[in-house]
């Protein structure tokens, strides 16, 4: 397996999602002040206003990652993820130029449909990487990920000053560029003999679902994966509006901060998953991720000095040994001919979380902005989440069997 001729693919594949995430990340720290440009609200009512643009992204992802990760069992992976960049670029113009809060809506939407680079790059490793290292390779695909982070704040912080819009420009250039390096050099990975007919039946979150509640175990793993994305979510939700109100930040201490976490991320999901899950196991280092995660973001919410925030950065930034070890347990469970299906569930459940973490926690930081003055409640929230996965991960272990064809 080592001499597999694919494996020079998981490169291109990580560098698409480094580009990718860049491209999002450039947008962050001046997202709030477009919203704010274009509503005219202030930033607390303009907190809510945001968790709406996310629950629309949120809602496309929820329908469309499992129609297009069963697509991609179809037709196979390079095709989907050319479509996904092509329609990304295009639609980071369309933000760019969004003249009311309805245009920006749509260009959210669209994104929403169109983003399956991540479920389709983790595709790509189930169809070439051995069960027992996919942890390891799930945690790359995240560490490049994670420093688009690092990267694409700093520089979406740096032309912010030139206006808020300047950033959606420049990720529509480095999607661009994602989309023609993957032309170029990337090649298929799921051979025509292992590909299956595409059924609108399980295209869809809850016939991705049903399926996966074939496999052992898997039903409460589902459910620790639910209440883990609720905690990791919070985070891109209402950090920059936590921050503004905590320290007053503008555009350039929040790129600097997210690059700090996309740091943290790439190191723990680059580096540590691999040791992690070689020493201790994926359900170990699984667990390992909730608690400390659930620990760190207590410490995001209580910080009353920037230091205090960058110390729990190294406790919280642990959480990234979390999803790419129940990938790979779950990834064990089904044949390969069913991971783009398994990949755009898990995106599925994600995306659900999605819908109810951004709009939640975004209106608990507005409510928490008034006579209690608590601008970190989101994250309590969050580490209570990430606590109750902890408590019921320890019940999820498989029996080992596989899920049917």
């Amino acid at each position: 397996m080592s001499s597999d001729p694919r494996r020079r693919m998981l490169p291109v594949v990580a560098m698409a999602l480094f580009i990718d995430s860049m491209g999002i990340g450039i947008i962050i720290p001046v997202a709030p002040q477009l919203v704010m440009q274009l509503s005219g609200a202030s930033i607390a009512d303009a907190a809510p206003i945001a968790g709406w643009l996310t629950l629309a992204y949120a809602s496309m992802q929820f329908i469309f990652s499992p129609v297009l990760g069963n697509l991609s069992d179809r037709y196979g992976r390079k095709l989907i993820l050319l479509a996904s960049l092509a329609a990304l670029s295009v639609d980071y113009v369309l933000m760019g130029f969004a003249p009311t809060l309805a245009w920006l809506f749509l260009g959210r939407i669209i994104a929403g449909i169109a983003g399956a680079t991540f479920s389709t790059a983790n595709a790509v490793v189930a169809d070439i990487i051995p069960p027992d290292q996919r942890a390891k390779y799930f945690g790359l695909n995240g560490a490049a990920w994670g420093m688009g982070f690092i990267v694409g704040p700093v520089v979406g912080g740096l032309l912010g000053g030139y206006g808020p819009r300047v950033p959606f420009f420049a990720a529509a250039v480095f999607t661009a560029i994602n989309f023609l390096i993957a032309v170029v050099v990337l090649k298929e990975t799921l051979p025509e003999a292992q590909r299956r007919a595409f059924s609108a039946r399980r295209a869809n979150v809850l016939g991705a679902i049903k399926s996966m509640r074939a496999i052992p175990g898997a039903a409460l793993l589902l459910f620790v994966l639910f209440m883990y994305q609720i905690g990791h979510d919070t985070l891109p939700s209402t950090w920059t509006w936590m921050t503004m109100a905590k320290f007053g930040w503008g555009e350039r201490e929040m790129g600097i901060s997210l690059a700090v976490l996309g740091l943290g991320t790439a190191v723990v999901q680059g580096g540590l998953v691999g040791v992690f899950t070689r020493k201790l196991g994926e359900h170990r280092s699984a667990l390992i991720g909730l608690t400390a995660g659930s620990i760190g973001f207590l410490g995001y919410a209580l910080s009353t000095e920037p230091w205090m925030l960058f110390a729990s950065v190294p406790i919280a930034c642990l959480i990234g040994l979390t999803m790419p070890s129940i990938r790979a347990i779950l990834s064990r469970q089904v044949p390969a001919n069913a991971q783009g299906e398994l990949q755009g569930a898990i995106s599925g459940i994600v995306s659900f979380t999605a819908l109810v973490t951004p709009f939640t926690m975004t209106h608990l930081f507005s409510l928490s902005m008034g006579q209690m003055h608590f601008p970190g409640a989101p994250f309590v929230a969050a580490a209570v989440s990430l606590a109750v996965g902890a408590v019921l991960f320890p019940r999820s272990r498989f029996s080992g069997a596989n899920a049917p064809r």
